[in-house]
């Protein structure tokens, strides 16, 4: 048992970057390690998980334990679940049926480039974050 949640994101996305940044700085008690679902891990996750997404521009976010995955909106509350509070008051999203939290969910996916634009491939990541990206 690995003993923390991998947060597998598409390494290319601003507002996915901004996400994993966000979540390691309140994560206080490191449940979370981070790899971009193009790099080598995060395929080998997926398919270990049997998670299909779509190659070349990954449209989700997904969680993994050891035994388990999380995808779309689902990832986000699995998240909400592991952070401390405030952030753990999303859990209320459960609520909201999972058709109606995934379409939310993929309406931003589509307009997220637009939005926010790509990583910045140059950017270096904080020497705290570095140490938990995984791949």
């Amino acid at each position: 048992m690995r003993g923390y949640a991998l947060i597998l994101f598409d390494g290319e996305c601003g507002l996915c970057s901004r996400v994993v940044t966000f979540v390691a700085a309140r994560d206080v008690t490191r449940r979370f390690r981070f790899a971009p679902l193009q790099g080598e891990l995060g395929r080998r996750e997926c398919a270990r998980l049997g998670v299909e997404l779509p190659m070349g521009a990954p449209d989700s976010i997904v969680v993994t334990t050891d035994r388990h995955a999380w995808v779309r909106s689902d990832a986000v509350i699995e998240i909400a679940r592991r952070m401390p509070w405030p952030w753990r008051a999303a859990l209320a999203l459960r609520a909201v049926p999972e058709s109606l939290r995934d379409g939310a969910y993929r309406w931003v996916a589509r307009n997220r480039f637009r939005w926010l634009g790509k990583a910045d491939p140059c950017a270096a990541p904080t020497p705290a974050l570095r140490e938990r990206m995984l791949d």
